[in-house]
């Protein structure tokens, strides 16, 4: 007998192939049908993700996206000025500058390069939130993502001396009297050659080596180099050697960097984390020693190393395998609402609560307070309360009720392509707009338990759904497993 539940073909509204659609879920922050269209006018998914990796980076262009903070704009000292005389603390700074993230990840077609931003600011991670490192942390995510699709060495360097890294990791105040090791632990452990490929004395040589890196911390916040206070004679790291003969350490800095950057255990820590990140969150040890001799070939390149990654067969084969986390989550839903957010007039306008649905469902852009950065597998993100978390902040978008000011939502009508339609093309037409995919017997069943609505339901412009249901069959959507995996 067939199934009552046989799915709608409204083949009015595109969709994308399997592999072009896995492709970009894996390097957006969700479907859109714009989204959908540039793939296709590119060719594909490898030709637009092609063209988003050659597309240059325009600086200019990206700092005014979404530049709704003018507070992100102030110079360090200014901010902690502020903060001291009872004015808007560093905090709340900080705040804005989670909500930039969320709102750029929203609204930026250049999808690719927001999404390895991010995979950056996760590796080489300074929280978004401290009074210390808070002042200098929107210059500090500039920096990130100028080289988000560059070298590895030249991003390294500049993140590493950067005032953010170096007040965070405890270098601001290292001397070659006091040398503090956070930072050279760090840099050895978790930002390149991984645990197990040092030794403690590599730790002291390299904190030695970051000696001299200064920041005027509760005062003028400058940050400077001191001759006098870097530690000077021979310091050895792994192969590295170097007789550290100037008081001006800062050239031996690049160069103990830059060979950090280059190593193999480097290599195959950045290519492990790549692979957890757009493969699965078990990638092969094949995979990981490809992608490996790919950035070592490459000068420490990422775009060679995403180009490789994207045509392996363990990429083509992990569809459906990668959770978003709760910022990812809750960007996708504004996106594949197709909600339209304008500059904050308040706190409680769509730009500014943003920040509170993405605390809600678990955990805000760069809040992770470690210094490892937050997660990239999905264990973390699977829990039944991440789920409720979810459900609840689904079920607030798909009904337009929560945040309602500073953004348009889109009406029934706005939603449905033709009027009357069945309720199994009108199904069909959703889910191509918001999986980019066609409806399954699945998702048909559970969209007319939703609404009480049979499958060949003639829907006209005052029928119920229309009234009053709408958006319980948006939470079916944004519910469903397809939104809940990248």
């Amino acid at each position: 007998m067939p199934s009552p539940y046989a799915p709608g073909r409204y083949r009015t509204t595109p969709t994308l192939g399997g592999a072009a659609r896995h492709l970009a879920l894996r390097f957006s922050y969700g479907l859109t049908p714009e989204l959908v269209t540039s793939v296709k006018r590119a060719g594909g998914g490898l030709a637009w993700f092609d063209a988003q990796l050659d597309r240059p980076y325009d600086a200019a262009a990206d700092a005014r996206l979404c530049d709704w903070w003018p507070d992100l704009h102030l110079d360090a000292a200014t901010i902690w000025q502020r903060q001291v005389s009872g004015g808007r603390g560093t905090w709340e700074v900080m705040a804005d500058y989670a909500r930039r993230l969320l709102v750029r990840r929203m609204t930026s077609t250049h999808q690719v390069h927001e999404v390895m931003t991010d995979f950056w600011e996760s590796h080489l991670h300074v929280p978004a939130n401290g009074d210390a490192q808070g002042v200098w942390r929107s210059s500090y995510g500039d920096v990130v993502r100028r080289h988000a699709l560059g070298r590895f060495d030249e991003l390294l360097v500049e993140a590493i001396t950067h005032p953010a890294m170096l007040v965070f990791l405890d270098n601001a105040t290292s001397t070659k009297s006091h040398p503090n090791e956070n930072l050279g632990r760090e840099l050895l452990e978790l930002h390149t050659v991984g645990v197990g490929a040092h030794t403690e004395d590599d730790v002291k040589a390299s904190a030695r080596i970051l000696t001299g890196w200064r920041v005027d911390l509760w005062r003028t916040w400058e940050a400077s180099y001191s001759p006098k206070d870097h530690w000077t004679g021979p310091v050895a790291v792994g192969d590295f050697r170097d007789a550290n003969a100037d008081p001006d350490g800062r050239a031996l800095t690049r160069r103990y960097l830059r060979h950090l950057a280059r190593q193999p255990a480097t290599a195959r820590r950045i290519a492990r984390r790549l692979a957890v990140k757009f493969i699965s969150d078990t990638p092969s040890e094949q995979v990981v020693d490809e992608l490996a001799a790919v950035y070592l070939a490459n000068d420490t390149a990422v775009v060679p190393v995403l180009r490789a990654l994207v045509r392996t067969q363990e990429f083509r084969q992990a569809k459906g395998q990668k959770l978003r986390d709760p910022a990812e989550d809750v960007v996708a839903s504004y996106r594949a609402l197709g909600a339209r957010v304008v500059a904050p007039q308040a706190g409680d306008h769509a730009a500014n609560a943003v920040l509170w649905q993405s605390d809600a469902v678990g955990l805000r852009p760069a809040a992770w307070p470690r210094p490892d950065g937050p997660p990239l597998h999905g264990d973390p993100w699977a829990s039944p309360s991440r789920a409720l978390a979810s459900m609840d902040v689904h079920w607030s978008l798909a009904g337009g009720w929560w945040p309602k000011k500073g953004v348009t939502w889109q009406s029934p009508q706005d939603w449905t392509p033709e009027l009357p339609i069945e309720f199994r093309d009108l199904v069909d037409h959703l889910s191509r707009a918001v999986h980019g995919r066609r409806s399954s017997r699945q998702l048909l069943r559970a969209a007319c338990e939703a609404v009480e609505a049979r499958p060949g339901e003639r829907i006209t412009r005052d029928h119920r759904l229309m009234a009053w249901q709408f958006n319980r069959l948006l939470g079916v959507l944004l519910d469903h497993p397809h939104h809940y995996h990248r």
